[in-house]
């Protein structure tokens, strides 16, 4: 299956909300208030979120207004191309650093899938030849370790881990410097998940990144933050959070596929003014994807 049969296979749950819905609405061929209106509620129901559909719908109505468009097809080519321009598809391109290693900084809560996520970008790299580095600094959780230790031997990548309960700052330290001196392409770091105090979370990511940046000044160049999709707009406050702890350089949203409610990664891009790097749309390797906002807004609009 290709990446667009993939992404639209991941978003059926999703495009068969929308689309029932559109298809009955667009038939009346009547864009009065009524319209708008029903609109409103299907991009809301859809998880795009309230500020982000009262926005669309406005800029919707104006552009139908202005450009007299009278039939379907030329007002949801219209809501594809508004949904598109809250994404800029050069921003949402992942691209490894020239010089080696590039260092990426995995964060979120514990259950979005974030070390399942990093295990499946470690297969990508390496399908791709690339020497990946994994860095075990969720040690709060015996289980991360144990877990990132599954994924490193399945990967064929090497693991830094200290025991459980170490300084995770050290943990990625020492990671950092061996892939330096190993010559690894990729370091990706695992962090831990536990939404505490916000003011210790922020302490705890900027003494990471200090230390990242004395192994190696520069590093980490991606700070991705790991969403649970199916967690609709909690997601979105999760990541506000996260945002104002660390400079995010990218989200990736797991579980697509698992939920009705995929206009999250609209609400997300707009909200955060991060771009969404990668998406997860099934449980298996191959499906986490890198993000493209043209795939992603067919995948949504295209009929089964």
């Amino acid at each position: 299956m290709g990446l667009f049969g993939r992404i639209k296979a991941g978003l059926k749950k999703t495009r068969s909300g929308i689309i029932n819905r559109l298809d009955s609405l667009f038939i009346r061929k009547n864009f009065d208030d009524d319209f708008y209106e029903e609109l409103e509620e299907i991009l809301i129901g859809a998880d795009v979120g309230v500020d982000t559909t009262l926005d669309l719908v406005e800029h919707l109505r104006q552009k139908v207004k202005e450009e007299k468009l009278t039939e379907a097809e030329e007002v949801i080519a219209a809501l594809k191309q508004l949904l598109l321009d809250i994404f800029t598809e050069a921003e949402s391109k992942f691209e490894l650093t020239a010089e080696k290693p590039t260092v990426i900084l995995v964060l979120g809560v514990n259950g979005v899938g974030k070390t399942t996520t990093i295990g499946k970008l470690a297969a990508r790299f390496h399908k791709q030849g690339k020497k990946v580095l994994l860095a075990a600094g969720d040690t709060f959780r015996a289980a991360a370790i144990e877990q990132l230790e599954v994924w490193a031997e399945r990967t064929h990548s090497e693991l830094i881990k200290h025991q459980h309960g170490a300084d995770p700052a050290a943990v990625l330290f020492d990671a950092v410097s061996a892939a330096i001196a190993r010559g690894s392409d990729v370091v990706l770091c695992d962090t831990a998940g536990r939404l505490h105090n916000k003011t210790n979370l922020m302490e705890e990511l900027k003494k990471v990144h200090r230390v990242i940046d004395k192994a190696l000044p520069g590093a980490p160049h991606e700070v991705l933050l790991v969403l649970d999709a199916t967690t609709g707009q909690n997601a979105l406050a999760q990541a506000k959070v996260f945002n104002e702890a660390a400079p995010l350089t990218g989200v990736v949203l797991t579980k697509l596929d698992g939920t009705a409610k995929g206009g999250i990664v609209v609400a997300v891009a707009r909200a955060l003014k991060t771009p969404v790097k990668f998406i997860g749309v099934g449980e298996g390797v191959e499906d986490l994807q890198p993000f493209s906002p043209q795939e992603y807004v067919e995948g949504l609009f295209h009929a089964d």
